[in-house]
């Protein structure tokens, strides 16, 4: 693995009796493309919270580039470079596709205006929603919200992003779609990427690494063919 851009060592979040993550400890190698897999109730979105600083661990730290970032809040942790998206798109659904873009720019980055919309403007050409820069954001499409939210963090200038189910609501035509997006955000701006996914076309063909999490814990990790093929795995998903 290359060096570790993120670790996260000995992570643990409770809600009252529920344990969410439990002990939870691996590394993320710059450049890399990550994938988070597990049941419903698994604990894979309370992890990238914790992650995000949406959430404050009760154990573990959580360090990036060196530094331990521990139960900083969200936009300290933009301005560094972490960013997240959801798996349901939050876009501002009065502004347009191009004003949604460049708020990310303006407030993720402190950008000016004219530099933001110009910013914006690139990305979404990138994004391939070029066309629709003028339509409200609440009009768009499902694939489209999904591109949308995908420039939207990228208009912060992530080191590393955090994906919520990017194939949620998708059809099969579709999602090929947004895994050469997800590829052409790692090969040609080279972010480091987490990936929390239930459709095992995506994780087979766009990570590298898989984690696996069930019951708050992690029961497996290693190449995706090995994966699909481990008997805790099978017996996570399927009883």
């Amino acid at each position: 693995m290359k060096a570790p851009i993120l670790s996260v060592a000995g992570v643990s979040k409770h809600f009252g009796g529920v344990v969410a993550v439990k002990d939870l400890s691996f590394d993320v190698g710059s450049g890399e493309v990550i994938g988070v897999m597990g049941p419903n109730g698994a604990g894979k979105t309370t992890l990238l919270n914790v992650i995000a600083g949406e959430y404050k661990p009760d154990s573990g730290t959580v360090t990036f580039k060196g530094s331990d970032i521990t139960g900083y809040p969200p936009h300290k942790l933009c301005h560094r470079g972490i960013v997240r998206t959801y798996q349901i798109p939050q876009p501002f659904v009065t502004l347009t596709v191009l004003q949604n873009i460049a708020v990310a720019a303006i407030f993720g980055r402190g950008l000016g205006k004219s530099t933001a919309e110009d910013e914006a403007a690139d990305l979404l050409s990138f994004v391939g929603l070029a066309e629709k820069k003028d339509m409200l954001a609440g009009d768009l499409e499902e694939i489209s919200l999904k591109r949308l939210e995908l420039a939207r963090v990228l208009a912060t200038n992530p080191t590393l992003l955090m994906i919520d189910e990017l194939a949620a609501g998708l059809t099969d035509t579709e999602i090929p779609q947004v895994l050469d997006l997800l590829k052409a955000m790692n090969k040609k701006r080279g972010i480091t990427i987490i990936l929390i996914e239930h459709v095992m076309k995506v994780m087979t063909k766009a990570v590298d690494r898989i984690i696996v999490m069930d019951e708050g814990m992690k029961i497996a990790e290693g190449k995706p063919a090995a994966i699909m093929k481990n008997k805790k795995v099978i017996k996570a998903y399927l009883g």
